[in-house]
């Protein structure tokens, strides 16, 4: 990568080899020992306004706002200057979430730890599981069979250097409906690589008929899935990786996952800031924006989640949100960039989309843009809660549909449902906020995806969503969180595909043991059918998928 090549030492690097076994090196301490994450409670729009104004002054990093409270990582030297901005309400309505040695040993622990480097040099393919037809039956019950938990790529938080080639194998592994393909190039010349799940890929004729055309004309129903449009987000990624193995694994052997994939193209783009998400491993674990340069020398980067061209908001904080204001300063981690669309990467993914679209590739029916953190999904608007989306209560209830799917997935979490543009809102009615009112956001919405999708491209049930947590490590999730945020996103993403084909007319029926059937609807067969043995498209069987995964080990 472009730090290594430079004769750097990563991040990454410097956290596993200079600390010895299970400990942080020293380089990693001096990095991140003297910050500390704090939680404001937020209860009147004063407060709010003097907490945005005082981020945006201090440039400081803050990591989320939601609910009535807002987390904001600064050194600590810093601490005093902004509590000198700030109401005297606010001097003792904050808490330390992290700090010191606390926030060092929760970074170091999201890298891999060199048992698993060790691991991953033994079985670099980090190819899918599969059991053979000589293996012996599990003695498990259903719940208990998770082949994602025993898949090495999932243990870890992965590289762009080992998830690329990953993408690139279940293509190989998956030809009769995975392709890789690209939707852009960031602004260090990496591909934005992106996986198209679909039977259109090699079965059009049966692509066709799931969506009762029997000719195949027309542009498929798409669901796009996208992550990481903010570099230290890695939960995202992981999941966008999660959700596609799902998919790709299950099709031919869960009647539910192969009609939603017969019927929808699904593209899974899992980083859509590559250049961002590789020096979160190669240099600053905390990095959030893109890597491309600024009016400011000192600066680099824009915010990705800022910059899209509907009501393009520009600055960071005070309380906006109306799509007014210029570009902010470059140095405010939600720089939105000096015009719309001045962030590469987003320019190069709407266009991308917008090129799909007029060229009949693809008719996207829904847009996920996941985050973290939170514990949240949103709908449109995010630019402003003063004009309401003309289908609001199509999305709120799709909305609430997600929500229930991830709190009844095993080991669900609760998430809220809101707008996005609500940021802050009131519990009480203190300080003249009313009860229930929105309060002036800690950040401005404006340029957000989830509003351009929804606006511009006209993808009526557009979402983003907020993962895991809801603050206790933020942005440094640990590794163990990787699999059951995974399986809550793609109970969610099912939900999400069966509710479209209902909207969309196409008349998919599934019966309560999953298959599909004349009857009434049903839950899917669940996690016992996943990654049983590879999909072959009448070439592969088990043995001859576990002979070609040694074979490319040996290489």
């Amino acid at each position: 990568m472009a730090a290594a090549a430079a004769g750097h030492v990563s991040v990454a690097e410097s956290a596993l080899n200079g600390g010895g076994r299970g400990s942080p090196s020293g380089k990693l301490m001096a990095q991140y020992e003297q910050d500390v994450v704090l939680r404001f409670n937020i209860s009147s729009a004063d407060e709010a306004v003097a907490l945005a104004e005082a981020a945006d002054v201090l440039f400081l990093d803050v990591w989320e706002f939601t609910g009535n409270w807002v987390d904001i990582r600064l050194s600590k030297d810093v601490v005093p200057s902004l509590l000198g901005l700030l109401p005297a309400s606010l001097q003792n309505a904050h808490a330390p979430l992290m700090h010191g040695y606390d926030l060092v040993h929760a970074i170091f622990d999201t890298y891999p730890t060199p048992h698993d480097r060790r691991e991953r040099r033994l079985d670099s393919s980090f190819t899918p599981h599969f059991r053979t037809s000589s293996s012996p039956p599990s003695s498990e019950s259903p719940d208990q069979q998770d082949h994602s938990e025993s898949n090495i790529f999932f243990r870890d938080y992965q590289p762009l250097s080992v998830i690329h080639p990953w993408l690139q194998l279940l293509q190989s592994l998956f030809p009769t409906h995975v392709r890789v393909t690209t939707v852009g190039v960031t602004y260090e010349g990496r591909d934005i690589e992106a996986l198209r799940v679909g039977a259109s890929q090699r079965n059009p004729a049966a692509a066709a008929a799931a969506r009762g055309n029997d000719d195949g004309g027309g542009p498929r129903p798409t669901i796009l899935i996208a992550g990481g449009s903010h570099a230290r987000e890695w939960i995202a990624t992981s999941t966008v990786t999660y959700v596609a193995y799902g998919l790709v694994t299950r099709y031919g052997k869960d009647a539910a996952v192969t009609a939603l994939v017969d019927a929808f193209d699904w593209v899974l783009v899992p980083s859509l800031n590559p250049d961002g998400y590789a020096y979160s491993w190669e240099r600053d674990r905390l990095w959030r924006k893109n890597r491309q340069p600024t009016p400011s020398r000192f600066c680099r980067g824009v915010d990705l989640d800022r910059a899209y061209g509907f009501h393009w908001g520009g600055g960071s904080g005070g309380g906006g949100g109306d799509g007014g204001g210029a570009g902010g300063n470059a140095c405010s981690e939600s720089f939105a960039g000096a015009a719309p669309f001045d962030g590469v990467e987003a320019a190069r993914f709407a266009g991308w989309a917008r090129n799909e679209t007029a060229a009949g590739r693809a008719r996207f029916v829904a847009f996920v843009d996941l985050h973290s953190y939170a514990q949240e999904v949103l709908f449109p608007y995010s630019y402003s809660c003063g004009a309401a989306p003309p289908t609001l209560e199509n999305l709120e209830e799709v909305a609430l549909g997600l929500a229930k799917a991830i709190r009844l997935a095993k080991g669900g979490r609760v998430y809220q449902t809101m707008p996005a543009c609500e940021g802050n809102v009131a519990a009480g009615g203190e300080a003249g906020a009313g009860k229930g009112k929105v309060l002036p956001r800690i950040e401005s919405g404006g340029g957000s995806a989830l509003d351009w999708f929804y606006a511009e491209l006209g993808v009526r049930y557009s979402f983003q969503l907020k993962l895991r947590d809801t603050g206790s490590y933020g942005f440094l999730l640990p590794r163990e969180n990787i699999v059951p945020t995974g399986k809550e996103v793609l109970d969610a993403m099912l939900y999400l595909g069966r509710f479209l084909a209902g909207d969309l007319g196409l008349g998919l029926r599934f019966e309560e043991d999953g298959s599909e059937g004349e009857g009434g609807e049903g839950e899917e067969t669940g996690e016992e059918n996943a990654g049983d043995g590879a999909d072959d498209g009448g070439d592969w069987d088990g043995e001859n998928v576990e002979w070609e995964l040694r074979r490319r080990r040996r290489r």
